[in-house]
Formats: C-alpha cells, sequence, structure tokens
C-alpha cells in the first residue's frame, strides 16, 4: 500500500472530514522517488487508470480503501518520466474517461486533451514559456498553387523579429506547422532560442496536409511540392541562404516519414532534417500490421534500408521510449550512420505526443542549426 494512504490510515478509520483534508493535503498524482500514487474521490463500482505506456497494460485498476469514496492506484515511474492518462470511473454499465479532476497538469492536442504526471527530476523547459524580454517574430501568410497536389495550399511562414530584407536566413519547413505551432508552441520556442543566441534567426514554414495519411505517407506528390513548388516560392518570396546547410525539414510521426522521404528523393537539396518519433514501419519478414495506411510507408522505408543513399548531411532523431514507435526508431539510426551523415538520437521517458515534441526542440535545433552562443562557446 502506498506510503500515503498508511498515513492517512495511521489515525484509524478516515472519517469524511479526514478524507477531505488529506485531499487538500498535496497534489495529485502524488511522486516520491520512482512511486507515482494517482488518487480518485467519489462514487464508482471500479475506477481504472488509462494512460498512454507502450509495454504495460493500458488498463490499471485502482484499489478502493474500505468504507470511503477513495481510490488509489501507486506506480512505478522512473525519474523524469513524463506520461499523460485519463481516469475512467465505472458505475454499472456506464463508462466514463475523466480528466483527473485532483491534477492541475493538462496537455492538449488535435484530439482534446489528457492529465499530466511528471516523475521526479521532470521539469518543463524554461524556453517553452513566452519571454517577456525575447522580441516576438511575426507569422503570415503564404498561398501556393501546386500542380503535384492541386489546389493552392496555404503555409504560415514565422519571420524572426529584426527580419530585414538585406540579410539571408536558413529556412525550415514544418509539416503539421498548424499543430506544431498550437500545441508545440513553435512561435515562443523560436522567439526564446533566437533571443538566447542558441539558434540564428531563421524563417519557418509552417505547411499543412489536407489528407495526412495519404500526403506523408512516402508520396511522391508531396516530396514534389516541397521540393520543387514550395521551395522556389519560398527563395523568391524571401531571403534565404541559397545552400543546402541552411535548409532543413522537420516532421513528428507521419510527418517524419515525409520528412525523410522528400529529402531522400532529392539529395542535396535539404541539407538538415529533424525527425520525431517517426512512423518508420518495416518488415524483415512476412507481413506488417500497422493497418493499410502504413502499407506504402512500409514499401518506403523497406526499400530505403536496402538503398539509403544520402538523403542529407545532419540528422536530429528522438523518440520516447515508452511509445511503440521505439524499435523502428532506434533501428533506424545505424543504418542514417552507415550513410556518412552526421547523425544524433535522443530518447526520452515520453510518449507520442506534442509536449514531448516540443521538449526537443532546443537540442535538436541548436544541433542542426547552431546560433551565435554555440559557435562562440563549443
Amino acid at each position: 500500500m502506498s506510503a500515503i494512504i498508511h498515513e492517512l490510515l495511521a489515525g484509524g478509520a478516515p472519517d469524511p472530514g479526514r478524507v477531505e483534508r488529506f485531499l487538500a493535503a498535496r497534489g495529485y498524482p502524488h511522486v516520491e522517488g520512482r512511486s507515482a500514487t494517482f488518487v480518485f474521490h467519489g462514487p464508482a463500482d471500479q475506477v481504472l487508470l488509462r494512460h498512454w505506456i507502450y509495454g504495460l497494460p493500458s488498463s490499471q485498476p485502482f484499489h478502493r480503501l474500505e468504507g470511503t469514496d477513495l481510490w488509489f492506484l501507486e506506480v512505478d515511474l522512473p525519474e523524469r518520466s513524463r506520461i499523460e492518462y485519463k481516469i475512467e470511473r465505472v458505475v454499472g454499465v456506464s463508462r466514463e474517461w475523466l480528466m483527473d479532476p485532483l491534477n492541475p497538469r493538462v496537455s492538449r492536442d488535435p484530439f482534446g486533451a489528457n492529465s499530466v504526471c511528471h516523475g521526479q527530476g521532470y521539469e518543463t523547459p524554461s524556453w517553452v514559456h513566452h519571454d517577456p524580454e525575447a522580441r516576438s517574430g511575426e507569422v503570415v501568410e503564404l498561398r501556393v498553387r501546386s500542380r503535384a497536389l492541386g489546389g493552392v495550399r496555404r503555409v504560415q511562414v514565422y519571420l524572426p523579429a529584426r527580419f530585414r530584407r538585406r540579410r539571408r536566413y536558413p529556412l525550415l519547413v514544418v509539416h503539421d506547422g498548424r499543430d506544431y505551432l498550437e500545441y508545440a508552441g513553435l512561435r515562443v520556442v523560436l522567439d526564446n532560442l533566437i533571443h538566447r543566441l542558441e539558434i540564428p534567426p531563421m524563417i519557418v514554414a509552417a505547411s499543412e496536409p489536407r489528407e495526412r495519411l495519404w500526403e506523408y505517407a512516402a508520396e511522391a506528390r508531396h516530396a514534389e511540392f516541397l521540393s520543387h513548388e514550395l521551395l522556389p516560392k519560398l527563395e523568391a518570396r524571401f531571403p534565404l541562404v541559397p545552400r543546402a546547410s541552411h535548409r532543413g525539414l522537420v516532421g513528428a510521426s507521419f510527418g517524419a516519414v515525409a520528412a525523410l522521404h522528400t529529402a531522400w528523393r532529392s539529395p542535396g537539396l535539404w541539407g538538415r532534417l529533424l525527425l520525431q518519433s517517426g512512423s518508420f514501419a518495416f518488415s524483415d519478414i512476412g507481413e506488417h500490421r500497422r493497418g493499410a495506411a502504413f502499407d506504402p510507408v512500409v514499401e518506403f522505408v523497406n526499400g530505403f534500408r536496402d538503398r539509403p543513399g544520402r538523403p542529407s548531411e545532419k540528422v536530429f532523431v528522438s523518440c520516447g521510449v515508452y511509445e511503440s514507435l521505439i524499435y523502428e526508431n532506434r533501428s533506424l539510426v545505424p543504418l542514417l550512420q552507415s550513410t556518412g551523415m552526421d547523425v544524433r538520437y535522443v530518447e526520452a521517458r515520453d510518449g507520442h505526443n506534442w509536449d514531448n515534441w516540443r521538449d526537443r526542440m532546443r537540442e535538436g535545433l541548436s544541433w542542426l542549426f547552431p546560433g551565435p552562443l554555440w559557435m562562440v562557446y563549443e
């Protein structure tokens, strides 16, 4: 039984007043060392923890403290972990998934929101919060007519503070750009890292798909759009450094597949890649088991493993150890290294989510595009 539950029971059978004082005395989940105690207070026939940690049962039952409506569950949580979860309450035949009412920490994504538990030692990076001393960049909209994809695509373009036409800037093209801006705080991150001189002032094009699972699944027409329609449009509109070493692609999940595939189809054009939790599914023997949407991805990754070429110069790869994709990402790293590309690989005790990808941005961007600070001190 959890140490804090023992503490509650130390004074005898808990009455409602003691339970209320117990709940008000600390934050939940209560983390101490490698132990995290989740607590729920309310009527229920059953309470379960629903989490996104690959390799563990996704539904774990709470225990009810006899004579009360207080439910608790103690789990082992390694240091510096960050996990997202919900609480499932069962009453009769009714089941509902709830945000943890005792936990103010929330993470949002395109599908809604989850409660968040921080393991001991995890801290939200300071550079993800608005810094009043950092000047804000501007976001403008660019419309690009695409023959490859059909129709007009809208791209949000970040221009750094103190943008000047007489200067030339590195370029970063970001897949799922709207989500990076909204859920990973990309605009604030760029403002802060540029202000801190950890990355140079750069122009960032936030691209957005219409049919994501088709366009990003190693689709040749998407690669054609980025390399031969969007890039020339950006070069004509903005003062960019005309070298591959100052030109990069970013993507997470299917977006990482699209980034690698685009660079692979145009070697020497995109000199920097930031690949986060890539959906790099492949098959050594038999068929893969990730569904029909992954069929073109598996075909590409299998072909890439046979003939990787040298699609870029520097590649930063990150993945969460609590993701089902950790095996594929670990397997990709030595293959990338074998091509002669400069590769850095980072794992985090986190899952497949936007906060994980946000937390890796500083390390990834400052390594791919070192700013004046790193150029002086490294």
